[in-house]
């Protein structure tokens, strides 16, 4: 009977970890046979225009940028809530849960976060759900729920919609970190360029503003998808902020975490970039915090 059930037990596994491995490689595979995306220029919401870049050199590469007029009427902007009766400050979700569960027209993955782990499709976290704690300084609508290390970069939001890096404008309403600044002044900060980091070609999510400050600019470089998309390096980020009118920008957490979303006329999530989890195109990771941007329907 112990050996019955042993081989029942063995034989699931087996089936389990090939149905994951077979998993794995079609998203390897999948991506070979993918053409590039169009170009794209639209006004998505009122105050809020999506650019879609495609480039073939140095190598295939898809950017996106979503600019938003902070002063336009209708618009303004939600970090994800903090979770104050949880074991930690945030509960997981991925970035489209964040936008449909908030009613939000657009969202985009923000800071880094812990526990984290990526083993294989069995074995990661966080989950849904799953408690997680963002690494740097974090508040939404007036309510800090994490304090970070100190030294974070960080964006800070006004109730009034004022938007600067690295202090507050009046009380403390919505902030989220990254992990290093990128642009300062509108030109490449040389201590991001030389980060250990910065020549991996890798997915990437960058916040910025212009010099005026209306402006938020977000960026994501689809990655990790040889032949349609294969990462940025941090130099390369930097200039494409610049080259969007970046005055200030701070590097977000990246790789399989960076997701862009808008919502359609139902209100459901539709990607606009094209994460990879797990080797996986089009899966989004669960992650900790996002920037999610409320505004009207485009022509109001």
């Amino acid at each position: 009977m112990k050996r019955k059930l042993w081989l029942l037990l063995a034989g699931a596994s087996l089936v389990c970890l090939c149905g994951a491995t077979g998993l794995t490689v079609v998203g390897r595979w999948s991506f070979l046979r993918r053409q590039p995306p169009a170009v794209a220029n639209q006004t998505l919401f009122a105050g809020v225009v999506y650019t879609r870049e495609v480039r073939s050199s140095p190598r295939p590469l898809v950017v996106h940028v979503v600019t938003v007029d902070l002063r336009q009427p209708g618009v303004s902007l939600l970090v994800t809530p903090g979770n104050p009766d949880g074991e930690r400050s945030l509960r997981a979700q991925t970035t489209s849960a964040f936008l449909e569960r908030h009613g939000l027209q657009l969202a985009v993955n923000g800071d880094g976060f812990t526990p984290w782990y990526s083993a294989s499709l069995l074995r990661y976290y966080p989950h849904v759900g799953d408690p997680v704690d963002p690494l740097g300084f974090a508040a939404s609508q007036g309510k800090i729920y994490a304090q970070g290390n100190g030294v974070a970069p960080t964006l800070y939001i006004s109730r009034n919609n004022r938007a600067r890096f690295n202090l507050p404008i009046g009380a403390v309403y919505n902030a989220i970190s990254g992990n290093l600044m990128l642009v300062a002044a509108g030109k490449p900060l040389p201590e991001a360029l030389l980060a250990e980091v910065a020549g991996v070609l890798q997915p990437r999510t960058a916040l910025a503003l212009d010099k005026s400050g209306r402006k938020l600019i977000i960026v994501v470089v689809d990655g990790r998808q040889p032949g349609y998309s294969e990462g940025a390096t941090l130099p390369e980020l930097a200039e494409i902020i610049i080259a969007h009118g970046g005055f200030y920008a701070m590097n977000m957490d990246g790789g399989g975490s960076s997701a862009l979303v808008m919502a359609d006329k139902n209100g459901k999530a539709r990607l606009l970039n094209s994460p990879i989890d797990q080797n996986i195109p089009g899966r989004e990771r669960v992650v900790g915090n996002h920037l999610g941007v409320y505004a009207a329907p485009a022509g109001d």
